[in-house]
């Protein structure tokens, strides 16, 4: 399959696994026999978005399943053993990831911005809004794999990637909402592939 187009704020570097270079790192697991790609997007200062969101986002049931709570739990112990504070679990940051995931896989593509063309921090101020704030900040990781994917494994690939690493790693994080969303035959780039789909959306506002 084809490699996705990113408009990520800075390009990850290819993991020392990489078979391709470019955007999105396609990496073989050799002791699972899949392949999982990785990209990135990284709000390296607070943004300053000069129009309001065009629309609501739509209603997003969010609970959390196992493998979101494990995500959680693996980030914030990497965190704290790095001298950082843990993250929230934040409800509007968990939304956005959630419907990105969801219209990733329902409608076959991988990236971080919208199918309609909405830049991916303008999609996810729709549901963590800066208005009333001073400092307002978003990040964001996204990984596919194909069939299922542990926590351990999927946070693994993002610490062998630098740019994914120093995200996961950024000191002025407070809230995180975490998505994983399974999706059976997945079209367009999953290729009809059974895939997993992981949404990280990280932020700061005060």
């Amino acid at each position: 399959m084809p490699l996705p187009d990113s408009a990520a704020v800075g390009t990850p570097r290819p993991s020392r696994a990489s078979l391709e270079r470019g955007v999105g790192a396609a990496v073989r697991r050799s002791d699972r026999e899949r392949v999982l790609r990785i990209t990135l997007a990284l709000a390296a200062a607070a943004l300053a978005l000069a129009a309001a969101p065009a629309s609501a986002p739509a209603a997003v049931d969010v609970g959390q399943s196992p493998l979101e709570t494990s995500l959680l739990q693996r980030l914030n112990h990497i965190r704290t053993a790095h001298g950082l504070r843990p993250l929230g679990a934040s409800l509007p940051l968990a939304r956005a990831a959630t419907a990105h995931a969801t219209s990733m896989g329902r409608l076959g593509y991988f990236s971080h911005n919208s199918a309609d063309g909405t830049s991916w921090d303008r999609r996810i101020a729709r549901y963590y809004s800066k208005a009333s704030y001073r400092s307002w900040m978003v990040g964001e990781n996204l990984l596919f794999s194909d069939g299922e994917i542990s926590s351990r494994d999927a946070v693994s690939m993002w610490l062998d990637s630098p740019d994914h690493r120093r995200n996961i790693l950024e000191p002025r994080w407070r809230s995180i909402g975490i998505a994983a969303v399974f999706v059976p035959h997945a079209p367009g780039d999953f290729g009809g592939e059974d895939v997993t789909l992981l949404v990280t959306d990280f932020g700061s506002r005060f």
